[in-house]
């Protein structure tokens, strides 16, 4: 297991945020995938059955999370013959030393179905031939995620942001990080890490970004494989301040989900990824 994580174990069940976890959007805050990662992984530790597998993974990101010690509440909502249901509550603790100071800062709903056969009969899928999404063709063995977009003139992967900052689709070849140091990265935990990457994505535009996503849906027909997973716009739009967009997910045998995020105006705080040195960052986490 590799020691590169977002989260290390603390006492009492908690854990705290390492520099992988770390937002652009403000100092002291963590990134959407850090959010992702501890609520999926409690979901599956929770709700995890022999025959079931991961179909859905839906966070509410209604607070921003902080750089403080934070910890999960999972509760099983469903348990049926087809279908296993589990809520998940995202916790932090502004005082560590008082439990009733404890705030709520995401929630999260998991869905694991039983795996059968599909019904008879023939149902519309997008073409193989029809699909824009081709992972990169040399193999890449470090943390950072490559980009590329329909730029004319631009290499096909590569990872300078700064490149694709345009008004064009875009997409991105991306190595999720475990949860905690030393926890297992499962493929449904890897899945909800680099589905958050849907907004950068699709909110990503000419200035850099300026939509924030408060929720994140992730709807799985099977598991990725490998360790990276391919991430593609397919949908946006945006009105008053208010944008929704889907993405295609990917790995390299093919599609295998979709992710969806809403976001709200965010412009205050913009990211200029001309001015962001990924490989840096990557390197201090």
């Amino acid at each position: 297991m590799s020691d590169i994580a977002f989260f290390r174990p603390d006492t009492d069940g908690r854990v705290l945020p390492l520099a992988y976890a770390r937002s652009l959007w403000a100092p002291g805050t963590l990134n959407g995938p850090a959010v992702c990662a501890l609520a999926a992984h409690a979901a599956e530790q929770r709700i995890a059955e022999p025959g079931f597998r991961a179909a859905r993974f839906t966070i509410d990101l209604f607070k921003a999370a902080r750089e403080i010690p934070t910890s999960t509440r999972a509760r099983v909502l469903r348990s049926g013959g087809r279908i296993r249901v589990a809520e998940v509550d995202v916790v932090q603790f502004p005082d560590d030393s008082a439990a009733e100071a404890e705030v709520i800062v995401a929630r999260a709903t998991a869905v694991f179905l039983r795996e059968s056969q599909n019904p008879p009969g023939q149902r519309w899928q997008r073409d193989v031939g029809a699909r824009t999404f081709s992972p990169p063709t040399t193999a890449v063995d470090d943390w950072a995620p490559r980009f590329a977009s329909d730029a004319a003139g631009v290499g096909e992967w590569d990872s300078n942001m700064g490149n694709h900052q345009n008004g064009l689709r875009k997409r991105v070849w991306t190595r999720a990080a475990p949860a905690v140091v030393g926890a297992e990265l499962t493929p449904f935990v890897r899945a909800a890490i680099s589905a958050e990457s849907t907004s950068l994505i699709c909110n990503w535009g000419t200035t850099g970004i300026g939509f924030i996503n408060c929720d994140l849906t992730v709807a799985l027909s099977r598991l990725p494989r490998g360790d990276r997973i391919g991430v593609e716009a397919d949908s946006h739009t945006e009105h008053d301040g208010i944008s929704a967009s889907t993405a295609g997910l990917y790995d390299v045998d093919g599609m295998w989900g979709v992710g969806m995020v809403t976001a709200v105006n965010n412009a205050a705080a913009e990211i200029d990824f001309t001015n962001v040195d990924l490989r840096g960052r990557y390197r201090e986490a």
